[in-house]
């Protein structure tokens, strides 16, 4: 959902209203960045939410309509951390980066985990199904820093050119944006790595 951050949270409680009069269920796409305050550690579905960039308070606000409009079986809170694919616009950006020899931006001392665009609709197609409820965190189980996974995506590409880097430093020391599973761990099958984030975002 795009536009004004206003509109969006109105609808967010329309569709919350909806739900409560006809029973029907809402999963909401959310994002790492509701913990982007917290830099110590990774994030798991019960640690308490606190975010100090926009993004990260507009998706706080949403998730808190529906956890107060809804009793937990009538939604999923799906956490997304940086999600990649063959034509994902992130890759899309590094390759062309490449190409015109551009810098690329990377942050040597952001730790994170990453999915996929078709490992996501697996996982959204079980909760689904399985007509879950909750909060979920569908980022991979590992994590890694953000300057290396970069690094590796380039290195699958086989580009003609060299890259370029231009190293961003927002702290002196590692800090943590990822959303692990812990208390709602999907099934062996819907859970992913980020060695297999790179690998299948090369596959068309």
């Amino acid at each position: 959902m795009r536009g004004p951050f206003l509109d969006q949270i109105e609808a967010h409680q329309l569709m919350v209203d909806y739900a409560q009069r006809s029973g029907s269920r809402i999963v909401l796409l959310s994002s790492a960045n509701v913990f982007d305050a917290f830099s110590h550690y990774p994030s798991y579905e019960n640690d308490k939410t606190l975010s100090e960039s926009i993004y990260g308070k507009l998706k706080m606000r949403c998730e808190h309509i529906l956890m107060r409009g809804l009793p937990s079986e009538q939604y999923a809170i799906c956490r997304l951390p940086m999600v990649f694919g063959p034509g994902s616009p992130r890759l899309s950006e590094i390759r062309n980066s490449v190409l015109l020899h551009q810098a690329i931006e990377v942050f040597p001392h952001l730790i994170m985990n990453t999915s996929t665009d078709s490992k996501l609709s697996q996982q959204l197609h079980y909760i689904i199904n399985r007509k879950l409820g909750g909060i979920f965190h569908l980022g991979s189980k590992d994590l890694i820093h953000h300057k290396e996974f970069v690094h590796e995506l380039i290195a699958m590409l086989d580009l003609p050119q060299k890259a370029l880097f231009k190293n961003v430093y927002t702290s002196n020391f590692d800090r943590y944006l990822a959303v692990l599973p812990r208390d709602n761990k999907l099934p062996k099958h819907l859970q992913i790595t980020n060695e297999e984030v790179v690998q299948s975002s090369m596959k068309l």
